[in-house]
Protein backbone atom coordinates (compact mmCIF):
# COMPACT_ATOMS: atom_id res chain seq x y z
CA UNK A 1 0.00 0.00 0.00
CA UNK A 2 2.88 2.39 0.77
CA UNK A 3 4.24 2.22 -2.77
CA UNK A 4 0.77 3.05 -4.14
CA UNK A 5 0.56 6.10 -1.89
CA UNK A 6 3.97 7.24 -3.12
CA UNK A 7 3.04 6.67 -6.77
CA UNK A 8 -0.35 8.41 -6.72
CA UNK A 9 0.46 10.94 -3.95
CA UNK A 10 -2.86 10.71 -2.13
CA UNK A 11 -3.90 8.78 0.97
CA UNK A 12 -5.46 5.40 0.41
CA UNK A 13 -7.82 3.88 2.96
CA UNK A 14 -6.59 0.69 4.50
CA UNK A 15 -8.69 -2.19 3.17
CA UNK A 16 -8.56 -5.61 4.73
CA UNK A 17 -8.72 -8.25 2.01
CA UNK A 18 -9.94 -10.75 4.60
CA UNK A 19 -13.13 -8.75 5.29
CA UNK A 20 -15.25 -8.91 2.13
CA UNK A 21 -17.81 -6.18 1.55
CA UNK A 22 -21.35 -7.52 1.82
CA UNK A 23 -23.53 -7.27 -1.28
CA UNK A 24 -26.52 -4.96 -1.03
CA UNK A 25 -28.73 -4.57 -4.12
CA UNK A 26 -29.96 -1.06 -3.31
CA UNK A 27 -26.46 0.22 -2.70
CA UNK A 28 -24.97 -1.65 -5.66
CA UNK A 29 -27.30 0.07 -8.11
CA UNK A 30 -27.82 3.33 -6.25
CA UNK A 31 -25.94 5.31 -8.91
CA UNK A 32 -28.69 4.44 -11.40
CA UNK A 33 -31.09 6.51 -9.29
CA UNK A 34 -31.60 9.89 -10.87
CA UNK A 35 -31.83 8.47 -14.36
CA UNK A 36 -34.39 6.00 -13.00
CA UNK A 37 -36.59 6.26 -9.92
CA UNK A 38 -36.51 3.88 -6.97
CA UNK A 39 -39.72 2.23 -8.17
CA UNK A 40 -38.33 1.90 -11.71
CA UNK A 41 -35.19 0.27 -10.34
CA UNK A 42 -37.42 -2.20 -8.50
CA UNK A 43 -39.20 -2.95 -11.80
CA UNK A 44 -35.86 -3.58 -13.50
CA UNK A 45 -34.93 -5.96 -10.69
CA UNK A 46 -38.08 -8.01 -11.28
CA UNK A 47 -37.69 -8.17 -15.07
CA UNK A 48 -36.46 -11.17 -17.06
CA UNK A 49 -34.43 -10.84 -20.27
CA UNK A 50 -33.57 -13.66 -22.69
CA UNK A 51 -30.23 -13.46 -24.49
CA UNK A 52 -29.33 -15.98 -27.21
CA UNK A 53 -25.59 -16.02 -27.84
CA UNK A 54 -22.88 -14.87 -25.41
CA UNK A 55 -20.02 -14.13 -27.77
CA UNK A 56 -19.26 -10.87 -29.57
CA UNK A 57 -22.18 -8.82 -28.28
CA UNK A 58 -24.07 -11.26 -26.05
CA UNK A 59 -21.62 -11.19 -23.16
CA UNK A 60 -21.56 -7.39 -23.26
CA UNK A 61 -25.37 -7.33 -23.27
CA UNK A 62 -25.56 -9.59 -20.22
CA UNK A 63 -23.00 -7.65 -18.18
CA UNK A 64 -24.46 -4.26 -19.17
CA UNK A 65 -27.97 -5.34 -18.22
CA UNK A 66 -26.69 -6.92 -15.02
CA UNK A 67 -25.11 -3.58 -14.07
CA UNK A 68 -28.43 -1.93 -14.87
CA UNK A 69 -29.87 -4.10 -12.13
CA UNK A 70 -31.95 -6.51 -14.22
CA UNK A 71 -32.53 -9.42 -11.86
CA UNK A 72 -33.50 -12.38 -14.07
CA UNK A 73 -32.08 -13.82 -17.29
CA UNK A 74 -32.48 -16.78 -19.61
CA UNK A 75 -29.16 -17.17 -21.48
CA UNK A 76 -27.94 -19.61 -24.11
CA UNK A 77 -24.67 -20.51 -25.82
CA UNK A 78 -22.95 -23.79 -26.76
CA UNK A 79 -19.49 -22.46 -27.70
CA UNK A 80 -16.17 -22.30 -25.80
CA UNK A 81 -13.84 -19.31 -25.53
CA UNK A 82 -10.80 -19.27 -27.83
CA UNK A 83 -7.89 -16.86 -28.21
CA UNK A 84 -9.40 -15.15 -31.28
CA UNK A 85 -12.24 -13.91 -29.02
CA UNK A 86 -9.91 -11.76 -26.90
CA UNK A 87 -10.12 -8.65 -29.07
CA UNK A 88 -13.82 -8.01 -28.43
CA UNK A 89 -15.81 -10.48 -26.30
CA UNK A 90 -16.75 -9.33 -22.81
CA UNK A 91 -16.12 -12.71 -21.19
CA UNK A 92 -12.88 -13.48 -23.05
CA UNK A 93 -9.95 -13.60 -20.58
CA UNK A 94 -6.99 -15.95 -20.73
CA UNK A 95 -8.09 -17.93 -17.64
CA UNK A 96 -11.38 -18.68 -19.45
CA UNK A 97 -9.82 -20.05 -22.63
CA UNK A 98 -11.33 -23.43 -23.52
CA UNK A 99 -14.18 -22.96 -21.06
CA UNK A 100 -17.86 -22.77 -22.07
CA UNK A 101 -18.82 -19.17 -22.72
CA UNK A 102 -22.08 -19.60 -20.86
CA UNK A 103 -20.32 -20.68 -17.65
CA UNK A 104 -17.68 -17.96 -17.79
CA UNK A 105 -20.07 -15.10 -18.54
CA UNK A 106 -22.62 -16.35 -16.00
CA UNK A 107 -19.84 -16.27 -13.40
CA UNK A 108 -19.04 -12.65 -14.28
CA UNK A 109 -22.71 -11.69 -14.01
CA UNK A 110 -22.92 -13.31 -10.57
CA UNK A 111 -19.80 -11.37 -9.55
CA UNK A 112 -21.73 -8.17 -10.35
CA UNK A 113 -24.95 -9.28 -8.64
CA UNK A 114 -24.75 -12.39 -6.43
CA UNK A 115 -28.56 -12.40 -6.16
CA UNK A 116 -29.06 -12.58 -9.93
CA UNK A 117 -31.31 -15.40 -11.21
CA UNK A 118 -29.92 -17.16 -14.28
CA UNK A 119 -31.47 -19.94 -16.32
CA UNK A 120 -28.74 -21.49 -18.47
CA UNK A 121 -29.23 -23.21 -21.84
CA UNK A 122 -25.79 -24.68 -22.66
CA UNK A 123 -27.05 -26.49 -25.77
CA UNK A 124 -28.05 -23.20 -27.38
CA UNK A 125 -31.57 -22.48 -28.58
CA UNK A 126 -33.33 -25.17 -30.59
CA UNK A 127 -36.90 -26.23 -31.44
CA UNK A 128 -36.99 -28.50 -28.38
CA UNK A 129 -36.16 -25.82 -25.80
CA UNK A 130 -37.34 -22.57 -27.41
CA UNK A 131 -40.54 -22.40 -25.36
CA UNK A 132 -38.63 -22.92 -22.12
CA UNK A 133 -35.99 -20.41 -23.21
CA UNK A 134 -38.66 -17.73 -23.65
CA UNK A 135 -40.63 -18.65 -20.52
CA UNK A 136 -41.46 -15.61 -18.32
CA UNK A 137 -39.46 -13.31 -20.60
CA UNK A 138 -40.20 -9.58 -20.89
CA UNK A 139 -37.76 -8.74 -23.71
CA UNK A 140 -35.64 -10.86 -26.07
CA UNK A 141 -32.12 -9.63 -26.87
CA UNK A 142 -30.63 -11.15 -30.02
CA UNK A 143 -26.91 -11.93 -29.93
CA UNK A 144 -26.71 -15.00 -32.13
CA UNK A 145 -23.83 -15.42 -34.53
CA UNK A 146 -24.38 -13.68 -37.87
CA UNK A 147 -24.48 -17.01 -39.68
CA UNK A 148 -27.03 -18.61 -37.32
CA UNK A 149 -29.85 -17.33 -39.49
CA UNK A 150 -32.12 -20.37 -39.15
CA UNK A 151 -31.99 -20.20 -35.35
CA UNK A 152 -32.50 -16.43 -35.43
CA UNK A 153 -35.60 -16.75 -37.64
CA UNK A 154 -37.00 -19.39 -35.29
CA UNK A 155 -36.49 -17.24 -32.17
CA UNK A 156 -37.95 -14.08 -33.70
CA UNK A 157 -40.98 -15.97 -34.97
CA UNK A 158 -41.57 -17.50 -31.54
CA UNK A 159 -41.20 -14.09 -29.86
CA UNK A 160 -43.89 -12.70 -32.15
CA UNK A 161 -46.13 -15.67 -31.37
CA UNK A 162 -45.69 -15.08 -27.63
CA UNK A 163 -45.97 -11.27 -27.80
CA UNK A 164 -42.36 -10.65 -26.71
CA UNK A 165 -40.50 -7.55 -28.00
CA UNK A 166 -37.34 -8.62 -29.87
CA UNK A 167 -34.26 -6.44 -30.32
CA UNK A 168 -31.04 -6.82 -32.28
CA UNK A 169 -27.94 -4.59 -32.37
CA UNK A 170 -25.35 -5.57 -34.97
CA UNK A 171 -21.65 -4.66 -34.53
CA UNK A 172 -20.69 -3.19 -37.90
CA UNK A 173 -17.23 -1.74 -38.37
CA UNK A 174 -16.85 0.68 -35.48
CA UNK A 175 -20.53 1.26 -34.96
CA UNK A 176 -23.88 -0.39 -34.35
CA UNK A 177 -27.05 -0.93 -36.36
CA UNK A 178 -30.18 -1.39 -34.26
CA UNK A 179 -33.59 -2.89 -35.04
CA UNK A 180 -36.64 -3.37 -32.83
CA UNK A 181 -39.36 -5.84 -33.78
CA UNK A 182 -42.61 -5.11 -31.98
CA UNK A 183 -44.98 -8.07 -31.53
CA UNK A 184 -47.69 -5.98 -33.19
CA UNK A 185 -45.56 -4.35 -35.91
CA UNK A 186 -43.67 -5.58 -38.95
CA UNK A 187 -42.29 -9.07 -38.41
CA UNK A 188 -38.71 -10.25 -38.88
CA UNK A 189 -39.78 -12.25 -41.94
CA UNK A 190 -41.74 -9.39 -43.50
CA UNK A 191 -38.76 -7.09 -43.06
CA UNK A 192 -35.86 -9.32 -44.18
CA UNK A 193 -37.83 -11.47 -46.67
CA UNK A 194 -35.45 -14.44 -46.65
CA UNK A 195 -38.07 -17.19 -46.94
CA UNK A 196 -37.58 -19.44 -49.98
CA UNK A 197 -34.09 -18.17 -50.88
CA UNK A 198 -30.83 -20.12 -50.90
CA UNK A 199 -28.36 -19.45 -48.08
CA UNK A 200 -26.12 -16.94 -49.91
CA UNK A 201 -29.13 -14.82 -50.85
CA UNK A 202 -30.43 -15.06 -47.28
CA UNK A 203 -27.12 -13.66 -46.00
CA UNK A 204 -27.27 -10.85 -48.57
CA UNK A 205 -30.79 -9.95 -47.45
CA UNK A 206 -29.83 -10.11 -43.80
CA UNK A 207 -26.90 -7.71 -44.37
CA UNK A 208 -29.07 -5.33 -46.38
CA UNK A 209 -31.77 -5.30 -43.72
CA UNK A 210 -29.35 -4.85 -40.83
CA UNK A 211 -27.44 -2.02 -42.47
CA UNK A 212 -29.55 -0.09 -44.98
CA UNK A 213 -27.28 2.97 -44.54
CA UNK A 214 -24.02 1.00 -45.05
CA UNK A 215 -22.11 3.73 -43.22
CA UNK A 216 -19.21 1.38 -42.45
CA UNK A 217 -18.38 0.07 -45.89
CA UNK A 218 -15.80 2.66 -47.00
CA UNK A 219 -13.25 2.01 -44.21
CA UNK A 220 -12.91 -1.76 -44.51
CA UNK A 221 -9.19 -1.73 -45.37
CA UNK A 222 -8.68 -5.52 -45.75
CA UNK A 223 -11.71 -6.77 -47.71
CA UNK A 224 -10.36 -10.32 -47.87
CA UNK A 225 -10.73 -10.55 -44.08
CA UNK A 226 -14.44 -11.19 -44.74
CA UNK A 227 -15.01 -14.71 -46.03
CA UNK A 228 -18.59 -15.96 -46.08
CA UNK A 229 -17.59 -19.43 -47.25
CA UNK A 230 -15.45 -19.85 -44.13
CA UNK A 231 -18.01 -17.99 -42.00
CA UNK A 232 -15.62 -15.42 -40.61
CA UNK A 233 -15.20 -11.66 -40.59
CA UNK A 234 -13.62 -8.80 -38.61
CA UNK A 235 -15.24 -7.23 -35.55
CA UNK A 236 -14.13 -4.56 -33.08
CA UNK A 237 -14.64 -4.14 -29.34
CA UNK A 238 -15.84 -0.57 -29.95
CA UNK A 239 -18.71 -1.86 -32.04
CA UNK A 240 -19.63 -4.49 -29.44
CA UNK A 241 -19.60 -1.94 -26.62
CA UNK A 242 -21.72 0.49 -28.62
CA UNK A 243 -24.19 -2.32 -29.28
CA UNK A 244 -24.44 -2.99 -25.55
CA UNK A 245 -25.08 0.68 -24.77
CA UNK A 246 -27.82 1.02 -27.38
CA UNK A 247 -29.36 -2.30 -26.35
CA UNK A 248 -29.31 -1.52 -22.63
CA UNK A 249 -31.02 1.81 -23.20
CA UNK A 250 -33.66 0.24 -25.44
CA UNK A 251 -34.39 -2.55 -22.95
CA UNK A 252 -34.79 0.04 -20.20
CA UNK A 253 -37.26 2.05 -22.29
CA UNK A 254 -39.35 -1.02 -23.09
CA UNK A 255 -39.47 -2.36 -19.55
CA UNK A 256 -40.24 0.99 -17.96
CA UNK A 257 -42.49 2.26 -20.75
CA UNK A 258 -40.44 5.42 -21.03
CA UNK A 259 -40.44 7.23 -24.35
CA UNK A 260 -40.88 5.89 -27.84
CA UNK A 261 -38.84 3.21 -29.58
CA UNK A 262 -39.28 3.10 -33.33
CA UNK A 263 -39.99 -0.40 -34.58
CA UNK A 264 -39.11 -1.92 -37.96
CA UNK A 265 -39.23 -0.86 -40.72
CA UNK A 266 -37.47 1.95 -38.82
CA UNK A 267 -33.83 1.35 -37.92
CA UNK A 268 -30.90 3.25 -36.47
CA UNK A 269 -27.20 3.13 -37.38
CA UNK A 270 -24.54 4.99 -35.41
CA UNK A 271 -20.97 4.88 -36.70
CA UNK A 272 -18.29 6.21 -34.33
CA UNK A 273 -15.59 6.20 -37.02
CA UNK A 274 -17.51 8.67 -39.19
CA UNK A 275 -19.33 10.22 -36.19
CA UNK A 276 -22.59 9.75 -38.05
CA UNK A 277 -26.07 8.83 -36.89
CA UNK A 278 -28.50 7.58 -39.52
CA UNK A 279 -32.19 6.88 -39.01
CA UNK A 280 -33.46 4.51 -41.69
CA UNK A 281 -37.02 3.81 -42.85
CA UNK A 282 -37.63 0.99 -45.28
CA UNK A 283 -41.35 0.37 -45.83
CA UNK A 284 -41.85 -3.17 -47.19
CA UNK A 285 -38.40 -4.11 -45.84
CA UNK A 286 -36.14 -5.67 -48.43
CA UNK A 287 -38.85 -5.23 -51.07
CA UNK A 288 -38.26 -1.49 -50.86
CA UNK A 289 -36.67 -0.16 -54.10
CA UNK A 290 -33.70 1.25 -52.16
CA UNK A 291 -33.08 -2.18 -50.66
CA UNK A 292 -33.28 -3.81 -54.07
CA UNK A 293 -30.51 -1.49 -55.28
CA UNK A 294 -28.45 -2.30 -52.18
CA UNK A 295 -28.87 -6.02 -52.79
CA UNK A 296 -27.49 -5.60 -56.31
CA UNK A 297 -24.32 -4.25 -54.68
CA UNK A 298 -24.10 -6.88 -51.94
CA UNK A 299 -24.63 -10.02 -54.05
CA UNK A 300 -21.44 -9.76 -56.15
CA UNK A 301 -19.47 -8.79 -53.05
CA UNK A 302 -20.50 -12.04 -51.35
CA UNK A 303 -19.66 -14.06 -54.45
CA UNK A 304 -16.24 -12.42 -54.53
CA UNK A 305 -15.51 -13.30 -50.88
CA UNK A 306 -15.13 -9.69 -49.89
CA UNK A 307 -17.02 -7.76 -47.26
CA UNK A 308 -19.15 -4.68 -46.90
Amino acid sequence: MAHLRAQYKFPLAEVSMTDPIAFDYDRAFSRNIGWVTQSEQAALRQSRIAIAGLGGVGGAHLLTLARLGIGHFNISDFDDFDVHNLNRQAGAFMPFMGQPKIDAVASLARDINPSIALRLFPQGVNPENIDDFLRDVDVYVDALDFFALAARRMVFAKCREKGIPALTAAPLGMGTAFLYFSPTGMSFEDYFKVEGHESQEQYARFIAGLSPAMVQRDYLVVPEAVNFRERRGPSTVMACDLCAGVMGTSVLKLILGRGSLKAAPWGMHFDAYHQKLKQTWRPFGNSNPLQQLLLKFIRPVLRGRTGV
